[in-house]
């Protein structure tokens, strides 16, 4: 199945913040209480999410949702 392009704008933006930060998969995982996988997975534009994990992930990025969506 092809990623949606909603999808892969989600990952792109979650990948470019996580790595200004120079937090690895792993860290943002732990900080969002998600696995590490699951976020690899997001990034990819494999994994179809959720609203509340994308808060989650937000949160643990300290930027809003719709940072996240834009």
């Amino acid at each position: 199945m092809k990623a949606s392009p909603a999808r892969r704008k989600l990952g792109e933006a979650i990948r470019k913040i996580r790595t200004k930060q120079k937090i690895s998969q792993e860290e943002l995982g732990f900080r969002a209480k998600l696995h590490r996988t699951y976020i690899g997975a997001i990034e990819r534009a494999e994994q179809n999410v959720s609203i509340d994990n994308i808060h989650k992930i937000a949160k643990a990025l300290k930027v809003s949702p719709g940072d996240l969506l834009n």
